[in-house]
C-alpha cells in the first residue's frame, strides 16, 4: 500500500510534458462503436483473416472516416477497404469506388466483382465509377479521398504517365474544405523520388509529400502502423520474401477550410 502511495506522489510530481503523450496514446486507441461494427460485419467474414496484417482498425481511424461521410476510394482492388468504408459511412453516407480506365483494363475481374458487390442491398451505398486516369471526377464533393498502394502507379506507362501533381490537384478539387486525402504506399529508398515506381512498385514518401503540398494540401500527420524496418526497400514488392509485409508509409493531407 505504501508503495502505491509513493508511486502516486511521484506521478503527480512528474512534469506535464511526460503525462501528455500517455493521454494522447490512450485516446488514439479508443475505437468508436461504428468502426467496431463495420469491422465485425458478418458480410466481410472472408476479409477477417487479413485484418491483423493490414491493420484495418488503425488505417480507418487514421483516415478519420465517420458515419454520413462521402468517401472516394481510388483503385479499390478487391474491395477490402471498400466494405469497411461502406459499413462506417452507413446509409447516410456513400462510397465512390473509382477505377481509372487504364487500370481497370488490367484488373477486369476486380472491377466486375466490385460491381456485383455494389448491386447487393447490403452495399447499396457503394458506386463503382470508371474514368480516365488523367481526369479524376466525383458526382459530389467528398470528405475523404483514400488510396492504398496505388499512388505510385500514376506516373507509369500503363497509366499514361499521369503526373501525380495533376492527380493531387484533382483530388484537392473534389474534396470538401477540411476534407482529407490519405495515401498509403510502399516505401522506396530515401532520395529516390519516382525512380522505382515502374520497377519495384515503390515511391519515396518525401516526394509524395512535396507533390501534395505543392497544390495546397497541408500535411496533417502520418502513421507507423504499416511500417516494417525489415524491408530492404530495394526489391520488388511482389518478391516472396516481402510480399504482403512491405514497409508502407501512411500520410494524411488536409484541404484547408478557408
Amino acid at each position: 500500500m505504501r508503495k502505491l502511495a509513493l508511486a502516486a506522489v511521484i506521478a503527480l510530481a512528474l512534469p506535464t510534458l511526460h503525462a501528455a503523450p500517455a493521454r494522447q496514446g490512450t485516446a488514439s486507441h479508443a475505437q468508436p462503436p461504428y468502426l467496431t461494427a463495420a469491422i465485425n460485419d458478418p458480410s466481410r467474414q472472408a476479409d477477417r483473416k487479413d485484418d491483423a496484417r493490414r491493420k484495418i482498425a488503425a488505417v480507418m481511424a487514421f483516415a478519420q472516416v465517420k458515419p454520413g461521410d462521402k468517401v472516394l476510394e481510388l483503385i479499390p482492388g478487391g474491395g477490402y477497404f471498400t466494405r469497411v468504408f461502406s459499413g462506417i459511412v452507413g446509409p447516410q453516407g456513400h462510397v465512390y469506388a473509382v477505377w481509372p480506365n487504364e487500370y481497370a483494363a488490367e484488373a477486369q475481374s476486380d472491377v466486375a466483382n466490385l460491381r456485383k458487390l455494389s448491386g447487393q442491398p447490403h452495399y447499396a451505398n457503394v458506386s463503382v465509377l470508371t474514368q480516365p486516369a488523367a481526369r479524376l471526377e466525383a458526382p459530389e464533393s467528398v470528405d475523404v479521398v483514400f488510396t492504398s498502394q496505388n499512388y505510385h502507379d500514376y506516373p507509369d506507362k500503363f497509366m499514361g504517365r499521369v503526373d501525380p501533381v495533376v492527380l493531387d490537384r484533382q483530388v484537392y478539387q473534389v474534396l470538401k474544405p477540411g476534407g482529407v486525402f490519405v495515401v498509403i504506399d510502399h516505401v522506396a529508398p530515401a532520395g529516390s523520388g519516382m525512380r522505382d515506381t515502374d520497377t519495384l512498385h515503390r515511391i519515396d514518401p518525401a516526394i509524395v509529400r512535396r507533390q501534395a503540398e505543392s497544390v495546397g494540401f497541408v500535411f496533417d500527420g502520418e502513421s507507423s502502423a504499416l511500417r516494417n524496418p525489415a524491408d530492404p526497400h530495394d526489391i520488388k514488392v511482389f518478391d516472396k520474401s516481402i510480399r504482403g509485409h512491405t514497409d508502407q508509409f501512411m500520410y494524411r493531407f488536409r484541404k484547408p477550410k478557408g
